[in-house]
């Protein structure tokens, strides 16, 4: 398959760049969705190139949630520490997001994102969110005025749009809840919106996705990697169907993918061999799922399994953008708070230009030069990989004997000066008990290395800088997925379980995926909501978007009355709208919080600079975060809704209930 070009046409993609219509600064003024660059909207727009322009901007920004806002931040952390999976860990900030249940509040996130002091992307999500809407809707108000287009095109342009304006409503939905809905271009600027309720989206995007899956071509037809394809169109459907209880449709456009549409789970191994960087300091033994996630592998022909992919490899600074997670998500090790038995630092940084380089222990190439912005749970870690309450052993996403998850036993002592040389870390000192790592937060944790490790080719070329010397030390450019058939089979498994919990094949589902990695545990027998959500953490950790899918997940318990691995239920009345940090009551995205992370467990005690004692809280009412107070106070001729538990909250706000009257009221002013 070709990737999408993006030198071609530069002269329309500077244009796109520079109109504000398209801009992804951080300007809270979304309320303003027709501003006017320098451009004629009206010349620009009308043609095939302009319209393909303005799509591929669009493609191109999806990545951006998975990757950077600023050089210290991937955007989707903040996705996984609102699930049990990950929590902030960049103990030296002041504002480390930690205690979410006092520090989040409307105002919290004044949108400076290059205030390095931050650790988290509430403001992104919101902004570029809108922004993203915004490109969609550009397209739907020109297309049908570009006059050299037949009907069949219009519509692929059409149903590609309702995809980006799909997938980005159906986050903020479970991300913000209720919010305001925009789907037009005004002639000025609107600040007189009206909240519309998540039901009513959820409609108006299932209807959109429903004319998408008949008019955008499969990939095959397609051609350029990266563009919205009927299959992504298909699996957004899916989780639309879901998220308004019509799981028998959902499970119907599943099968569809599972076994109509030409993709297959990849079981053996394919594609380039990446040997990691630096096989003597880690090797890794060839299986499938290290190759599965190689940059090098995810798009090509050869990956049956590859859905829907977005393109971000190469040296081209205006095309692709940096997706550091050897630095953001490996643990901060190059410093004296991690030390070997003898009390003196245990690993070094130590360059390939240094008379102490010892290539059998270069962890900086190896790993990368990780400073711990955030950091998996110990649930993450450890039990949730046990099956049938039996750790599986041979699970390859959970081997370090195959070279795919990182222990920090792993390591050796690097630091030739240390008695300890060559020895595995240890957390305590044998012979005293000694703590051995004083900031066990930041500094002492595993790692899933066949999903995070990203080599740099570039950096690796450079021999004679510093870059060459050290390695991909924060990872490179990658390509990633967006979606791929592992979901279908975990999202059919659900659909079937809210059907009829009792369903025998629900396990079949899990155990596709699961046999692939060659587990030696299987599900037998019914299932619960929780297998199929653990399933799906051990095997879409970094793809999907942990927050947003426990969340549709919990909209789905309460609407089907179907009950959690603990008997909980749930109300469709009140699950999201409770407050709170006791353990009772909330929703399922809360109690897997609190069962499983280190929310609501008291104080933690380190001994590092900055955060002496962090207090991870979560509150129920946290459910959704906050409409951002400068939204609100943006829209002075209207009244948007705060959400539940927060300041302003106001029930007697008015809201649309249906999608057509908020459509309709986008033409008064």
């Amino acid at each position: 398959m070709k990737k999408i070009q993006h030198k071609l046409n530069r002269i329309l993609y500077t244009v796109l760049i520079a109109g504000t219509i398209l801009n992804s600064s951080c300007s809270r003024d979304f309320l303003n969705p027709d501003p006017l660059s320098f451009y004629e909207p009206g010349t620009t727009f009308n043609s095939k190139s302009g319209l393909e322009a303005v799509m591929a901007i669009s493609d191109r920004h999806l990545k951006l949630y998975w990757m950077t806002d600023h050089n210290e931040m991937l955007s989707l952390g903040t996705e996984y520490i609102f699930s049990e999976l990950m929590v902030a860990s960049a103990t030296d900030k002041r504002n480390m997001l930690a205690d979410v249940a006092n520090m989040l509040t409307p105002t919290s996130d004044d949108g400076t994102h290059n205030n390095l002091d931050r650790t988290n992307s509430l403001w992104y999500f919101w902004d570029e969110t809108y922004n993203g809407i915004r490109n969609a809707n550009t397209i739907l108000h020109y297309v049908d005025g570009v006059q050299d287009l037949d009907d069949a095109t219009k519509n692929r342009f059409k149903g590609q749009a309702y995809f980006h304006r799909a997938f980005r409503y159906l986050a903020l939905v479970f991300q913000y809840g209720d919010v305001p809905l925009v789907t037009k271009l005004v002639e000025v600027p609107k600040q007189n919106y009206r909240t519309t309720k998540r039901e009513a989206i959820l409609k108006m995007i299932t209807q959109d996705m429903e004319l998408a899956v008949d008019w955008v071509p499969n990939q095959s037809e397609i051609g350029l990697v990266g563009m919205v394809n009927k299959g992504a169109c298909r699996m957004l459907l899916a989780k639309c169907y879901l998220a308004i209880g019509e799981y028998a449709k959902a499970k119907e456009q599943l099968d569809i993918l599972i076994n109509q549409s030409g993709y297959a789970l990849m079981l053996n191994t394919f594609g380039t061999f990446n040997d990691g960087g630096e096989p003597e300091t880690w090797p890794i033994t060839r299986n499938v799922i290290w190759d599965l996630h190689r940059a090098e592998n995810k798009l090509i022909t050869a990956n049956q399994e590859v859905i829907m992919g977005m393109p971000n490899r190469g040296s081209d600074a205006e095309s692709f953008v940096k997706m550091l997670t050897m630095r953001i998500l490996y643990p901060f090790v190059f410093d004296n708070r991690v030390q070997a038995k003898d009390g003196r630092q245990a690993l070094m940084n130590i360059r390939r230009n240094t008379a102490d380089y010892n290539s059998q222990y270069d962890y900086m190439r190896a790993f990368g030069r990780g400073i711990g912005t955030f950091r998996p749970t110990r649930f993450h870690m450890t039990n949730l990989w046990r099956v049938n309450g039996v750790m599986d052993e041979t699970d390859l996403r959970h081997s370090s004997e195959a070279g795919n998850w990182i222990r920090m036993e792993d390591y050796k002592v690097n630091n030739k000066a240390s008695t300890e040389f060559g020895k595995p870390l240890a957390l305590f000192n044998p012979d005293n008990g000694a703590l051995l790592c004083s900031d066990t937060i930041r500094r002492w944790f595993d790692v899933p290395h066949y999903k995070l490790f990203l080599d740099d080719p570039v950096a690796e070329a450079n021999i004679v800088g510093s870059d060459g010397h050290r390695g991909a030390t924060n990872g490179g450019n990658a390509d990633w997925y967006l979606y791929r058939l592992a979901e279908a089979y975990l999202l059919r498994a659900e659909a079937k379980y809210y059907m009829n919990p009792s369903d025998g094949t629900i396990k079949d589902d899990l155990n596709a995926v699961r046999q692939r990695a060659k587990c030696s545990q299987l599900y037998t027998g019914n299932v619960t909501i929780g297998d199929i959500m653990n399933e799906r953490a051990r095997e879409l950790y970094w793809e999907e978007w942990r927050n947003v899918e426990l969340k549709r997940v919990s909209l789905c318990l309460a609407r089907s009355g179907r009950p959690d691995e603990w008997g909980n239920t749930y109300s469709l009345e009140t699950f999201d709208k409770q407050s709170g940090t006791d353990a009772t009551g909330g929703s399922y995205w809360y109690q897997r919080i609190i069962h499983y992370s280190i929310y609501n467990k008291g104080p933690i005690q380190i001994n590092a600079p900055g955060i002496s004692e962090p207090n991870y809280t979560m509150d129920k009412k946290n459910m959704y975060w906050p409409i951002p107070n400068s939204a609100i106070t943006a829209n002075i001729n209207g009244r948007l809704a705060q959400n539940y538990g927060y300041d302003g909250y106001d029930p007697s706000v008015p809201k649309w209930d249906n999608w057509e009257d908020a459509v309709a009221d986008e033409d008064t002013f």
